[in-house]
């Protein structure tokens, strides 16, 4: 019994002994890993600090930029009567600005009109007689919206839209003819188009509906 007892004092004396021992260790590391500097290795950032400037990251948050072709749709399809000032310089590009007319800047918005209700616009002459034909010709697709057609020659400004076109599109005559910001050409490209069996599928890539085709693509009228 008494050998018991001194082999259990023995043991928690030991145990004591240890515990004690370990104690400055513990504070020993607790010192070392809280007073001595320490930091991450440094990161390499410097290509994506040359791809991401406050241009790109504006970019990125705004969205891409508008071109100016849709500016100029937004601006002649609204339902008042508008006209571009004759201070503008038709022959450089224009700030966007300048197309709103008191509009809010709300460019989603606006092009999401011009895809629904406008996605085809025909720019034409209305004593012309190749805009005659191309008028003709997308009449007998009943369309679905229909075309916007934009009779210049009856607008006070219709030099300087001639002028801003040429210089979007790199079409200089009428009708210049535009499906969703593309410009397709004139009344010669229309008709080539049909005749190669790509117009009608234009037209309903474009969101539109073709009610009605008389006369079959690809065979001449």
């Amino acid at each position: 019994m008494a050998s018991d007892s001194t082999s259990r004092r023995s043991t928690c004396s030991s145990y004591r002994r240890r515990r004690i021992l370990l104690i400055p260790v513990f504070l020993f590391a607790f010192c070392l890993f809280f007073r001595t500097p320490w930091s991450l290795p440094p990161l390499n950032l410097s290509g994506i600090s040359s791809s991401l400037s406050r241009a790109s990251i504006v970019s990125m948050v705004k969205g891409p930029p508008v071109e100016e072709i849709y500016g100029l749709l937004h601006f002649v399809t609204s339902d008042d009567d508008r006209m571009l000032s004759h201070s503008i310089n038709p022959a450089a590009p224009i700030d966007l600005s300048v197309y709103l007319g008191g509009d809010q800047p709300d460019w989603k918005s606006h092009m999401r009109k011009l895809r629904e209700e406008y996605p085809l616009i025909v720019f034409s002459k209305s004593y012309c007689p190749f805009s005659t034909k191309a008028k003709k010709l997308l009449e007998s697709y009943n369309l679905s919206p229909p075309p916007k057609i934009i009779e210049v020659d009856l607008r006070d400004d219709w030099d300087f839209i001639k002028l801003i076109l040429t210089r979007l599109t790199e079409h200089s005559t009428f009708p210049n003819i535009i499906l969703n910001g593309e410009g397709l050409g004139g009344n010669d490209d229309l008709h080539t188009l049909r005749a190669q069996g790509k117009l009608k599928k234009m037209f309903e890539n474009a969101g539109m509906t073709v009610r009605e085709d008389p006369v079959k693509e690809g065979e001449t009228q």
